[in-house]
């Protein structure tokens, strides 16, 4: 039971694991469905960069890819303090990680504003530290914003969309959003996993509450 607690509980930064200080694996160069690069610390002009944490990263990063003007996407951990995790480390709840998926996106075709719609509609943002039947700091929902015009939007879409999950007999949404903290990729095999294990584990449900018009 106690292991179970700690796993509900972001660890300090003393308490968290001591990690690495550089990544040791190394990931393909290109994207298994959209062709582009899967590593993309610097991106071409004119896109921009997204981070969102919704439960497990595999069927995550599947969402985003499937959305007309994403470029590219990738999954990792952040939010948490041990620096190049492994996925058993943060698995463990000793990192302080969420599961995240880093998109990259062109706004002249799809608006950041879109895209946080899209994470709050396909996952439930009221659970905590959970998701479904998974359970951890690792399943937490989060939004990490680049820049104060991100941050702007999804607290106005948070508080938006909150009034009409209470109606609905949800509890208050629990998503942090947070400025981007640095971004770990994750290991090779999790990058765009369903398309490499099409019948592969897929977490994700909707609460079925639409978005409230206009918002």
């Amino acid at each position: 039971m106690l292991f179970n607690r700690r796993k509900l509980e972001i660890p300090t930064s003393d308490q968290a694991l001591a990690g690495r200080s550089e990544r040791w694996f190394a990931i393909a160069d290109r994207h298994r469905v959209l062709d582009a690069p899967v590593v993309t610390d610097e991106v071409p002009d004119g896109l921009e960069v997204a981070i969102f944490g919704l439960g497990c990263f595999w069927g995550a990063e599947e969402i985003f890819w499937q959305t007309p003007g994403v470029w590219s996407t990738s999954v990792g951990y952040a939010g948490g303090s041990t620096p190049h995790p492994s996925y058993e480390e943060v698995c463990s709840g000793r990192t302080g990680h969420t599961e995240a998926v880093r998109v990259v996106f062109d706004p002249t075709t799809v608006s950041y504003a879109d895209l946080v719609k899209a994470f709050f509609a396909f996952h439930d943002p009221t659970q905590g530290m959970r998701q479904g039947n998974d359970t951890g700091t690792q399943y937490r929902s989060a939004i990490y914003t680049l820049g104060e015009e991100q941050a702007q939007t999804a607290k106005e879409l948070k508080e938006a969309y909150e009034p009409a999950l209470l109606e609905r007999g949800y509890g208050p949404i629990t998503t942090e959003i947070a400025p981007a903290p640095t971004y770990y990729y994750a290991e090779d095999h999790h990058q765009q996993y369903l398309a490499k294990n099409p019948h592969g584990y897929r977490c994700h449900s909707a609460t079925n509450v639409p978005f409230p018009a206009g918002g």
